[in-house]
Formats: structure tokens, C-alpha cells, sequence
């Protein structure tokens, strides 16, 4: 008797998918290990070595998560390389370094990042996907700062909070 379903070809194992997800798993290994260098100079919450920590496990499921689909064939198949998106990525994340580097500061940086990140997905607002990224990165700021009491860069937007 046939169970009226047509035959599924056998899923093969996603190399690509188990490549990547070592990857994940390897830099949170670092993450981990270097978090473990930094000196904690909090009497009492959390300390420097926290954030890595945090996310080095989001790392870590993240690669659990793409082991398991990845040997069970069940990651979407991939279509043909665009190098736009990378390129804007890249260019996101120069232009991260460089604001910071130039003392532009956390919100700014973290804006410019945000925006070429969503264009990099397709997204063609960018005068609305900057305001958003402005609001976002000003709320995280906000919270490292004041209620985490975490310093990140300053520049001049943050000077004003």
C-alpha cells in the first residue's frame, strides 16, 4: 500500500551548512576564551566579561541550531552568489570602524551599519530605515549607559544625552 505521498528523494547532509556551523561554534569558543582574560572590576552584577559571554551562547545555539539542519538536509537551498549584498555588509562595517575610529560615536556608527545592512536584504528606505537605526541605537545607548553603566564610544550625539 502507498501512503498516497510521492517518493522524497533522501536528504543528503549540507556540508556548506556543518562548515558554517563550526564556524559559529569556533567563534564562540573565542569569545568565550578571551572573555575569560578580561579583569572584572564590578563589586557586584556584571562585569566586562559578560557581553561576550552572552554572545558567544547566542553563537552557540545559533550553530547547534544549523548543525542539526544542516545534517538533517534541511537548510534552503542556496541561490547564485550576489556580491552586492557582502560588498554593502563590508562597507557597513568600515564604515563602523571609521566612525568610531574618527570619534563619531556608538549611535552614529551603529546607524550607519543598521542602514547598509537592510539595504544589503533588499530594503530601499533608507531615509525611514535611518531613523529607525537613530531611535534603536540611541534606546541601546541609553540602556548600556544608564542602566548597565557599560561605556561605549561617545561622539556628539551621545554628548547630548
Amino acid at each position: 500500500m502507498t501512503s498516497g505521498d510521492p517518493a522524497q528523494p533522501p536528504r543528503r547532509v549540507d556540508r556548506a551548512g556543518v562548515v558554517i556551523a563550526a564556524l559559529l561554534a569556533g567563534l564562540a569558543a573565542v569569545l568565550v576564551f578571551d572573555a575569560r582574560g578580561l579583569s572584572s572590576t564590578a563589586m557586584y552584577g556584571m562585569g566586562p566579561e559578560a557581553m561576550p559571554v552572552v554572545v558567544a551562547s547566542g553563537l552557540g545555539l545559533l550553530a547547534i541550531g544549523n548543525l542539526i539542519d544542516a545534517l538533517r538536509g534541511n537548510l534552503p537551498a542556496r541561490e547564485s552568489a550576489d556580491p552586492v549584498p557582502v560588498f554593502l555588509i563590508l562597507v557597513g562595517l568600515a564604515l563602523l570602524i571609521a566612525i568610531i575610529g574618527l570619534g563619531g560615536g556608538f549611535i552614529l556608527a551603529t546607524s550607519a551599519l543598521f542602514v547598509t545592512t537592510s539595504a544589503a536584504f533588499g530594503r530601499r528606505a533608507i531615509l525611514v530605515d535611518s531613523i529607525i537605526a537613530l531611535v534603536m541605537s540611541t534606546l541601546i545607548y541609553l540602556a548600556f549607559d544608564r542602566l548597565l553603566t557599560l561605556s561605549l564610544p561617545t561622539g556628539p550625539l551621545e554628548r547630548l544625552l
